[in-house]
């Protein structure tokens, strides 16, 4: 499960880059029941904050960047980014973004892991991240889609000192890697990872991708607002063994997130 006791190497924070802000606005409100709170408008910045019952749940901005889909940034918390960002460089990833202050609230950065998964970091100054993960409505899990497990655990071992486990995956579908902070129990568990075939990435063609999973008290009723509002549903709704029922949506500019509602305990 995510905390927001946000240890190192635990996901913290989440954006969206999309082209239309308003439209993602009203998508992800009706979908997950979120508040957009603008931050102003003008023509260098469009974007703001998501909330859910008035806690901080994501962040929302003007996709800009030329050429890029419109995707959602999984950020991970870490002590140090310039740092980070010395040993993502020196084990074959690439800096998107260099390390850079966000006034007081904290530092972050932005990289591509060597398969090309993007993926961004923030060393906490006031602010250690979301105020609200696990429960309805907010980020529960994160999930990586790569092409190559053992060198994503390669990688991402040695920069955030993961500890995994891995389970097989129903019908003989290969195996899912589980993923939990160093030093801690099971219990903890953040993410996934599974290894899928280039001509399965048909999203980012081929390119690796990390994506959120969002925690919903009822997972066909986040579909039909996904489809209402615009969105697709690539797979699901479905029931997974003790897991949930879930599925992978998209939202009208292509991002692509998880709705899961997780079950009973």
């Amino acid at each position: 499960m995510i905390t927001t006791e946000f240890a190192p190497g635990s996901p913290c924070w989440l954006d969206l880059g999309a082209p239309d802000v308003r439209t993602a606005a009203a998508f992800y409100g009706a979908v997950l029941g979120w508040d957009y709170e603008s931050m102003g408008e003008s023509e260098d910045f469009e974007g703001g904050m998501f909330r859910k019952d008035g806690k901080i749940v994501a962040g929302l901005g003007k996709l800009t960047e030329e050429g890029a889909r419109s995707a959602w940034m999984l950020y991970y918390s870490v002590a140090d980014a310039d740092a980070t960002t010395k040993a993502v460089e020196q084990s074959g990833g690439t800096v998107r973004v260099a390390p850079m202050d966000l006034e007081e609230w904290g530092r972050m950065a932005q990289y591509t892991d060597p398969q090309g998964g993007q993926f961004a970091v923030w060393q906490p100054g006031t602010s250690k991240g979301l105020d609200l993960v696990d429960e309805p409505g907010s980020l529960s899990w994160t999930e990586l889609m790569t092409t190559d497990a053992a060198a994503a655990r390669a990688f991402y071992g040695g920069l955030f000192d993961w500890q995994f486990s891995d389970m097989p995956m129903p019908g003989d579908a290969g195996m899912y890697t589980l993923i939990t902070p160093a030093g801690l129990p099971e219990d903890r568990m953040h993410g996934g990872l599974v290894e899928l075939r280039p001509e399965d990435l048909d999203l980012t063609d081929g390119r690796p991708y990390w994506h959120p999973v969002f925690a919903v008290a009822d997972c066909d009723a986040a579909v039909a607002k996904v489809r209402e509002y615009g969105g697709s549903v690539q797979m699901g709704p479905e029931d997974m063994e003790g897991v949930g029922r879930l599925a992978v949506c998209l939202d009208p500019a292509k991002a692509d997130f998880v709705v899961l509602a997780p079950s009973e305990a």
